[in-house]
């Protein structure tokens, strides 16, 4: 596992089985100023993500769920683009179980394969792919992930600033309603030395018959 320097960056999670693929897909996006972990296999991409798998014997299960690993820190991932052909589980696997997962669906996932099968691409595009690469992947390529990841970065602004909005409405609506109170308060503490002023003054006329 490779991991670059600066966590400022957008950073990808790089998933293949080859090291000479991995280095050079790992080479092209550190050339974009992209922060960069590489990992051989998706059963340690779901790791790194803070998952693993597990047998669900109880539900007679062939397929092994995912769920969270508690023992992992988390690193905040931006895109995830992996090979599609990898031995024990394939980027077709890993892509389902990252949209299956609530905590991870968001990612971007991007497809690579030496292999042009036309039905493999539509079937990753329809599962949530964001792009299938062929390889080798080039420079023209890992260009069109940053607005992939832009807009992801922009759905997590705009969810942020709603809420923002609510507690700055809040507090105006709290301190408004101080204010009120005090001139309220302040009214009704002028008005009782005027009263009071009224009635010594009107007390000498009264007659008592």
């Amino acid at each position: 596992m490779g991991v670059a320097a600066d966590s400022s960056q957008f950073h990808v999670l790089a998933v293949d089985d080859s090291i000479i693929d991995r280095k050079l897909i790992e080479r092209l996006l550190k050339t974009s100023s992209f922060q960069v972990t590489t990992v051989d296999s998706g059963s340690k991409a779901l790791e790194f993500l803070g998952l693993h798998e597990e047998e669900d014997e109880e539900m007679n299960s062939n397929q092994p769920s995912v769920s969270p690993n508690i023992n992992q820190e988390l690193v905040e991932v931006n895109l995830i683009i992996t090979d599609y052909c990898m031995p024990g589980m394939t980027g077709y696997d890993l892509l389902k179980k990252i949209k299956n997962s609530s905590s991870l669906k968001d990612i971007p996932v991007v497809i690579m394969s030496s292999e042009n099968v036309p039905s493999r691409i539509n079937r990753c595009l329809e599962e949530g792919a964001e792009e299938f690469f062929l390889k080798p992947v080039r420079l023209s390529d890992v260009n069109k992930l940053k607005p992939h990841m832009m807009r992801t970065k922009n759905k997590e602004t705009d969810h942020q600033e709603p809420n923002q909005e609510h507690k700055e409405e809040e507090v105006e609506s709290q301190q408004q309603s101080n204010s009120n109170g005090n001139k309220r308060k302040s009214m009704e503490e002028g008005d009782l030395p005027r009263q009071n002023k009224t009635q010594i003054q009107w007390w000498p006329y009264c007659r008592f018959d």
